[in-house]
């Protein structure tokens, strides 16, 4: 899969969107080769956290790929539009916490994969948005719904509806971004993130990532349910019992996720 870079290395999945010349844009193979890698990591135990960055130092993705996009009939846009909204939406779902590290521009779709990412960091000067209306058409991989989910309805209208480009630190102030970091520390404050992650128990983890996503779509009573059950699961965990015994041994937890 050229198109994709992939390792896992302590726990942690690295995702490369790899056309750096252009611009880390996605095709219909880029998006094919994703969903594989991301099925991929949905069903394996020893990734705890993902990382999803771009090769390169220009770009993170902007978006899909408009030479394509010339050359492709009416169905075939379709199945391209319908491809990045699914594959989007398996990363969102994904059981792991995922980190966008974005290393540049970010438009249209890019932007539309920060936001289905549970955090972003981002380097100065980044540049990103959602610019779909400035080529006549709309946010089709969860822009719409996303976007306004996170910074409100009136700001995500006068973003989306004037294509207006964010700098990576108007991002931050939005609450699009969790950070702004120096280029050459991108990388090491993802990996930071992750570790902080990653000690804490790693059902508990994703219990409660569960129970955040699927909360925020409902009521808070329906929220609190939804909440209890996720609690549940943890209760008759080995890790659990582990951090107990460790608190009254005075040691650091090993969690085994179990």
């Amino acid at each position: 899969m050229k198109n994709i870079l992939y390792q896992k290395e302590n726990g942690i999945a690295y995702v490369t969107i790899n056309r750096e010349k252009a611009l880390n844009c996605f095709n219909f193979e880029t998006l094919q080769n994703l969903q594989q890698v991301i099925e991929q990591i949905h069903i394996d135990p020893e990734i705890q956290v993902v990382i999803i960055t771009g090769a390169g130092q220009k770009a993170f993705s902007a978006g899909a790929d408009l030479k394509e996009r010339k050359t492709l009939t009416e169905t075939e846009v379709r199945r391209n539009v319908k491809k990045i909204r699914d594959v989007f939406n398996q990363i969102a779902q994904l059981p792991q916490p995922t980190i966008a590290a974005v290393n540049g521009y970010a438009f249209g779709g890019g932007f539309e994969l920060i936001l289905a990412c549970d955090f972003a960091i981002a380097v100065s000067g980044a540049q990103m948005g959602l610019t779909e209306t400035s080529w006549a058409i709309i946010p089709g991989a969860g822009g719409t719904q996303r976007l306004p989910r996170l910074v409100g309805e009136m700001k995500a209208k006068e973003l989306i509806l004037t294509a207006k480009k964010l700098t990576a630190e108007e991002a931050l102030e939005l609450g699009v971004l969790l950070q702004v970091v120096d280029e050459g520390e991108l990388l090491s404050t993802c990996e930071q993130l992750a570790r902080d992650i990653m000690k804490n128990g790693p059902i508990a983890v994703k219990q409660a990532k569960h129970a955040i996503i699927q909360g925020m779509n409902t009521d808070i009573q329906t929220g609190l349910e939804i909440e209890s059950k996720a609690y549940e699961l943890t209760i008759p965990t080995e890790d659990r019992m582990e951090a107990l015994l460790a608190f009254s041994k005075k040691r650091q937890p090993e969690f085994r996720g179990k």
